[in-house]
């Protein structure tokens, strides 16, 4: 089997395959977010970029919440994972493939690579006992349950005792190649605490895991013993694998793994960081595939301080916030405001404040001012200025010289909040520069140079804030560009042309001088706090 390394230039990328026993949420939305801020940075950076979605739609709780709602569960499937793709839409998405582990294709697949481990000797038949967690579908030690045996995930959920034959992995294998993976290969699992998190675990001692479930027909059947049924590990993380087959291709394991694979990145959230870290890698390696260059475990999200859940009556529906918001003003808080890697909060005060302090007034209001000059001042048009011949003593150019290496270098390290705050400060600085520089007051004393020369530095500084930007806030960068007189759009795949790199439009001083402008209009409609 041929595998491509990727040491070249191609990027890809997953989000969770998410659980369709509801429907979305913000912490699904979340994540989603953040995956797409990546895709689109390592687009603009000039990769072939594969971005892998999708849905877990097997197990016993689907089939439960199924039967629950009185529905055949692939018909409930369809329905919350239209509900997904909707979301998805809305919050300005663009995913490459959206796997479902209900589809055929993924059966092929999951055949293939059962195979493969079953080859190497890494499935058995055995017995197993103890308590199992219907809402995580996983056993539990006694260790890690709370009063009455209920789940510290799952309150609400008493844990069933099982005892039944299944068909186990040979985790226990592993232990060492693990250590060995996590010591040789410490950015593996990110960011640090969640490392450390799955060290502990480890050292602990592996446990062979469970990869069947008897008396239960939703799902796929074991290949060998169509008796049992393959558990979700089996199943639902292979539906990466699927996603990395061409539409066009037969869906086999070798076809999956010859151009995408392996994934330069899993990105999950906390709560599901031990499979997708020790389970998983583990059976990559006893199929014999190369490993994921790494898998990120981001924090949880709160409301108010508070934990949020349906108990407590805080939920947030992410639809209804883009409702009210827009995408880009929903993208632009929780990718800006909240440390990815650590859990975050959602205020709606702080969220309209921030919002309305960065992107309408220090941002949108600093194209329109700086437009509205433009056309009094220059007849609206870029005005005819050599960036060399800026002193190294305006602050912009300095900040803008500056600029596109430290967002990358924040980008590269998921690190969008600090990516925001350098380009923002870059439009602060533009602001001051305006209010020191008053190009009124140059135009009045019939300094029409040193007016351009204002007036340029500002729009560029704008246009390069709006580049850096996009991956965040794709719909207000684009009607920035638009409003500098370029025809862009930065939803389009061919936004950058072949010759050009990220180095070169991500540069100060790329404004084509004698570009005609559009006319000013607000850029980013402030919002509006509601108050009941």
């Amino acid at each position: 089997m041929t595998v491509n390394p990727i040491e070249d230039n191609r990027f890809s990328l997953t989000t969770p395959l998410y659980y369709v026993n509801a429907l979305p949420h913000i912490g699904s939305a979340y994540t989603t977010i953040a995956a797409d801020a990546i895709a689109r940075f390592q687009r603009l950076l000039g990769k072939p970029v594969m971005f892998v979605t999708g849905t877990d739609e097997h197990g016993q709780k689907i089939q439960r919440t199924a039967q629950s709602k009185g529905r055949d569960p692939k018909e409930y499937c369809d329905e919350v994972v239209a509900a997904f793709d909707g979301l998805w839409k809305k919050l300005n998405v663009r995913y490459d493939r959206f796997s479902r582990t209900t589809a055929e294709r993924h059966e092929a697949i999951v055949r293939d690579f059962f195979q493969r481990v079953w080859d190497n000797g890494d499935i058995y038949l055995g017995q197993q006992q103890g308590y199992y967690c219907v809402g995580c579908e996983e056993f539990k030690d006694e260790r890690e349950l709370l009063e009455n045996h209920h789940c510290p995930l799952h309150p609400n959920l008493e844990a069933e005792w099982r005892d039944e034959e299944n068909y186990f992995f040979r985790l226990s294998k592993y232990q060492q190649t693990l250590e060995e993976l996590y010591e040789s290969q410490p950015d593996f699992i990110q960011p640090e605490t969640r490392r450390n998190e799955v060290l502990s675990f480890v050292k602990q001692g592996l446990k062979d895991f469970s990869i069947s479930r008897v008396d239960m027909d939703w799902g796929f059947p074991v290949p060998n013993d169509p008796n049992h049924t393959l558990y979700v590990w089996f199943d639902a993380l292979l539906g990466y694998v699927t996603g990395l087959v061409d539409l066009e291709e037969e869906a086999t394991l070798e076809n999956a793994v010859k151009y995408w694979w392996p994934f330069n990145l899993h990105l999950i959230g906390k709560d599901i960081l031990r499979f997708h870290a020790v389970y998983w890698p583990a059976m990559i390696l006893s199929a014999g595939l190369p490993l994921p260059k790494q898998v990120f475990g981001h924090g949880f999200l709160t409301k108010d301080g508070h934990k949020i859940s349906k108990s407590l009556g805080n939920t947030i529906d992410p639809g209804e916030l883009v409702d009210r918001f827009g995408a880009d003003a929903v993208r632009y808080y929780f990718m800006k405001e909240i440390e990815f890697g650590r859990d975050g909060d959602y205020n709606e005060t702080r969220f309209v404040n921030i919002v309305n302090a960065d992107l309408a007034n220090d941002l949108g209001n600093l194209l329109n001012r700086t437009l509205k000059m433009a056309h009094k001042y220059c007849g609206g048009v870029v005005p005819e200025i050599s960036v060399d011949d800026l002193g190294d003593d305006c602050p912009p150019k300095v900040l803008g010289t500056e600029l596109p290496e430290t967002v990358k270098s924040a980008y590269d390290g998921l690190e969008f909040h600090r990516a925001g705050d350098a380009i923002l400060n870059l439009a602060r600085s533009c602001n001051k520069y305006l209010d020191d520089r008053a190009p009124w007051t140059l135009y009045k004393h019939g300094e029409q140079a040193a007016v351009e020369e204002v007036l340029y530095v500002v729009l560029e500084s704008v246009r390069l804030a709006a580049y850096l930007l996009s991956p965040v806030v794709p719909q207000l960068s684009t009607t920035i560009y638009q409003q500098l007189g370029f025809e862009t759009d930065f939803d389009r795949i061919d936004l950058i042309p072949e010759t050009a790199s990220f180095e070169v439009h991500g540069r100060w001083g790329m404004l084509p001088s004698g570009q005609q402008t559009n006319r000013p209009s607000p850029v980013f409609q402030r919002i509006e706090l509601e108050v009941n």
